[in-house]
């Protein structure tokens, strides 16, 4: 459409959250084989601040747009199986804080007719992360405990769901009582208040029971003390570092070089005695792969869960404030971008 024009987020180049600007630019003609959505919601992560302060491997060289995840409605399609008017949720990697998002086909699902666009935006990117770390890296089944650390997060809440939802006794960690009081409600019994002593409050609440699987976004002492707790055939999946989060702005490098320095280091042949496994994965590698996509998006319609928690919603022109509350670590569920 001749003049048409879309709102982005986009920084100059990575290393500087205050970086971030919002920006007018002209849209041009949608590319064959892709679909325009109008975009309803964004959905953060905290892959989005760590490209946005350069510590992110996958981080776009020069400027660029962040974002993972959005929802929409299909405002132009080149291809038959998506058609104007549709309600969609998708996964792209980088440029989802813009209000009208280009992306394949095959990055799109059906949003529920009962879902919100906050949910759609919420859902794909810490669901497909969770299911993925829980059965195709932790092999998770009926009565293997498992320890999620981060729980009231995104990514930890859905996990925990999943685990309910197929029968998997799980414990829950988070870093405040207001979190564990959330988890709760939410019906989950197990849950610790990290503390200085964590690997004691573990024995507690282990209780002599055998640890089968680690969920760990967070990395350091907490990491280590997880995986030293781990029974014979347990896995530590590894999927983040929250420990290395940066200040309000940038990186401190000086911090993060003591921290890289005394990071858990772990022995191939020691896990050999012991059976232990630590497998990691970051799942924006795996957007391009059309089947793996398909099939994620079967299992998690198949676990039937409710629709995901969204605690913080922005205005679009808000985004700063959004990246800042998941930054702090204060975030309960999901933060979400809304636009009109």
């Amino acid at each position: 459409m001749a003049g048409a024009e879309r709102q982005v987020w986009r920084t100059p180049k990575a290393g500087d959250l205050a970086r971030l600007q919002r920006q007018h630019e002209p849209l041009p003609a949608l590319p064959a084989g892709q679909v325009r959505v109008a975009v309803r919601a964004v959905g953060l992560n905290f892959a989005d601040i760590f490209a946005l302060t350069g510590l992110y491997s996958a981080t776009p060289a020069g400027a660029f747009i962040p974002g993972l995840e959005f929802a929409g409605v299909v405002s132009e399609s080149t291809v038959p199986q998506w058609q104007v008017g549709d309600r969609v949720m998708g996964c792209i990697r980088f440029g989802a804080y813009a209000s009208v998002v280009d992306v394949a086909p095959h990055q799109l699902a059906a949003l529920p007719a009962d879902w919100s666009f906050e949910h759609g935006a919420a859902f794909l990117v810490q669901t497909f992360t969770a299911w993925y770390a829980l059965r195709d890296l932790g092999a998770v089944a009926p009565g293997r405990l498992t320890l999620i650390h981060s729980a009231a997060g995104g990514v930890g809440l859905q996990a925990m769901r999943i685990c309910a939802a197929r029968g998997v006794p799980v414990i829950g960690t988070v870093s405040d009582a207001r979190k564990q009081t959330f988890l709760q409600q939410q019906g989950f019994a197990d849950v610790i208040v990290r503390g200085a002593d964590f690997p004691a409050q573990l024995r507690h609440v282990l209780a002599g029971r055998p640890l089968h699987l680690v969920l760990d976004a967070i990395g350091g002492e907490i990491q280590r003390a997880s995986f030293d707790a781990l029974a014979p055939t347990g896995r530590l999946v590894v999927f983040g570092a929250a420990e290395y989060a940066p200040g309000k702005r940038r990186p401190n490098w000086l911090t993060m070089a003591v921290k890289y320095l005394r990071r858990p280091r772990y022995d191939a042949l020691a896990m050999i005695s012991a059976n232990k496994s630590v497998l990691a994965f970051n799942l924006i590698w795996l957007w391009q792969q059309h089947e793996l996509f398909a099939t994620l998006l079967a299992e998690v319609n198949a676990l039937a869960l409710p629709p995901p928690h969204v605690g913080h919603v922005f205005a679009f022109a808000e985004a700063p404030q959004a990246l800042e509350c998941l930054r702090s670590g204060q975030s309960i569920g999901k933060v979400v971008l809304q636009l009109p």
